[in-house]
């Protein structure tokens, strides 16, 4: 079974926020595959399900961003997970334009906190994960002013369609190789300015 979770703040206030990208992008896989996210378990939301004959269980951690890790560690040792095969993050990230997404199969944090949290819980870097660009803060902007705010108009429609792609992206590592799925999304996306 695979594990998607997907990184943000629980709460009205942080709903469709940079940091939230994670949120948003399992929101999506949960509406196309028709996967309810209610099950409160884990310090967390979740919900199982089918993507194209692979089961999976979705999960929103409910700690806030910075203490992720407490949640997936409660669900991978529960089901006994292997995290290099069987689960895949979906998180924001600054270091990518609006609408890039990158995926690895392992890695530093990159300065991000939940996955900081995740790797220092789990005691590895090897881990599925699907980075969503919301773009670098503006110069004189506090960071997290910057990742707590929601997308400009102008890298709005860029950044939706980066969601769109990190939910297609994770959805087929479930069901292809992840060379395949790196080969398809990593590449830079030409900018519409």
């Amino acid at each position: 079974m695979y594990i998607i979770a997907g990184l943000g703040n629980p709460g009205s206030r942080y709903e469709h926020t940079r940091h939230n990208s994670g949120f948003d992008a399992l929101d999506q896989i949960a509406d196309k595959y028709r996967i309810q996210i209610s099950t409160r378990k884990f310090k967390g939301l979740t919900g199982t399900g089918m993507i194209e004959g692979s089961k999976v269980l979705l999960v929103k951690p409910q700690t806030y961003m910075n203490l992720s890790g407490e949640c997936l560690l409660e669900v991978c040792r529960y089901y006994q997970a292997d995290p290099a095969k069987d689960l895949i993050v979906l998180c924001d990230d600054i270091s990518l334009a609006p609408g890039q997404v990158r995926i690895r199969m392992k890695g530093s944090a990159g300065g991000h906190n939940g996955l900081k949290n995740i790797i220092s819980l789990l005691q590895t870097q090897e881990f599925m994960r699907v980075r969503i660009g919301v773009g670098e803060k503006p110069p004189g902007y506090d960071l997290a002013d910057y990742v707590l705010g929601h997308p400009s108009a102008e890298e709005g429609s860029a950044w939706a369609e980066g969601v769109k792609d990190a939910a297609l992206a994770a959805a087929m590592l479930t069901t292809e190789r992840p060379e395949l799925v790196m080969n398809r999304f990593n590449t830079k996306k030409e900018s519409n300015t």
